[in-house]
């Protein structure tokens, strides 16, 4: 039953993310609000998240408060996301709301990923949520996207929410482990720093996958949207058995083994793209969402591994930077190799491949 509970709640962190971060509400407010100006506001929230995280980790870490700062948040997610319908009309309040939102997600999934300590089988663990996170972007795809509007959308996804934290609430079990942290001392582990770098090479390929998936499959091979949506749904299922499989295979074979496989599979991938016929893009669709399965499934319980576990909450904040550095990074890059290459798609997806090999050499000089 805590298995289950913890993969709910990725189930609802999925559709919240796929309906409100990158869809509904992007849309809404940069009709209202010049771009410029919410996407600078946007990337300070996440400076702000991140110094918010590392002084409440800390303070987790030390007096073991990761459930309760975890149950807190969860539970300001759903609110602000109804106060998101109540303020639609007011385009500057909204995206002040919006802003509280996305901190307080961001503080969510740090102690969210923290309660994995209290699992002896981490890696299914972690592998389970992921798989039902990509059950949650499916339904959030088909059905959310299509038969919602605005602005009864964020109550729904809110009442979403909630209904699907409540378990995690209830049932996942405070992780006791108490450790006095000091950044100081955090900063000047080598280790640490290198293993963030190298997830930081893989996050940023796979957040550019991610983004730039349909507009590469229309560019290059000239697909319409219902054979794109074909091709990302095969890429969820790939995404739901990845998730089981790597889940069991940490377990069984230690995370440290298990990671590197990441960097391979990222790089063939996107040494394969470019020569890939049309008719090999359903099975293609499936490996990236095995490739995307591997690394969240894997990093956050290498992390939980291989650095002592009081220190949860404070490492685990540096995991959730990186993930939002690494969706401006890889567009920023894939960006730059459009322009060098004359907006030659496949070139650039080649190239990319280079990416998760430096990560590869990160990762080998870690111990």
């Amino acid at each position: 039953m805590r298995r289950l509970a913890f993969s709910l709640f990725d189930t609802g962190e999925t559709v919240l993310g796929a309906l409100v971060f990158s869809t509904f509400f992007p849309l809404y407010i940069t009709e209202r609000i010049d771009t410029k100006v919410y996407s600078t506001l946007y990337g300070l929230s996440f400076l702000v998240s991140f110094g918010l995280a590392l002084f409440l980790g800390k303070l987790a870490d030390r007096r073991a408060l990761r459930k309760h700062l975890f149950v807190l948040f969860g539970l300001a997610v759903p609110l602000l996301c109804l106060l998101l319908g109540i303020l639609y009309p007011f385009p500057e309040l909204s995206l002040l709301a919006f802003l509280l939102l996305a901190i307080s997600h961001q503080q969510t999934m740090v102690f969210y990923n923290s309660m994995l300590l209290s699992f002896k089988e981490r890696g299914l663990t972690s592998g389970l949520g992921v798989a039902f996170g990509y059950v949650g972007s499916a339904l959030a795809l088909t059905f959310g996207a299509t038969h919602l509007k605005e602005p009864e959308v964020y109550t729904v996804v809110a009442l979403f929410f909630f209904l699907l934290s409540l378990p995690a609430f209830l049932l996942l079990e405070n992780p006791e482990i108490r450790r006095e942290v000091k950044l100081r001392n955090l900063l000047k582990d080598k280790n640490f720093l290198l293993l963030i770098l190298a997830i930081l090479t893989v996050t940023e390929v796979a957040n550019t996958l991610v983004a730039m998936m349909g507009v590469y499959l229309r560019e290059v091979y000239g697909l319409g949207r219902e054979e794109i949506f074909k091709v990302i749904g095969l890429s969820a299922t790939g995404g739901v058995l990845g998730g089981l499989l790597w889940g069991y295979l940490t377990d069984r074979l230690s995370p440290r083994r298990i990671f590197p496989i990441g960097f391979l599979l990222w790089s063939s991938f996107l040494l394969l793209l470019p020569f890939l016929p049309a008719y090999l893009l359903l099975p293609a669709g499936f490996l990236a969402g095995l490739s995307l399965s591997h690394l969240w499934t894997t990093s956050r319980v290498l992390i939980l591994t291989d650095f002592p576990e009081g220190e949860a909450s404070v490492r685990l904040s540096f995991l959730s930077l990186t993930e939002r550095v690494a969706s401006t990074t890889g567009l920023l890059l894939w960006s730059l190799l459009l322009l060098l290459t004359g907006d030659n798609f496949k070139l650039s997806a080649g190239l990319m491949s280079l990416v998760p090999l430096l990560g590869l050499l990160l990762y080998l000089k870690t111990k």
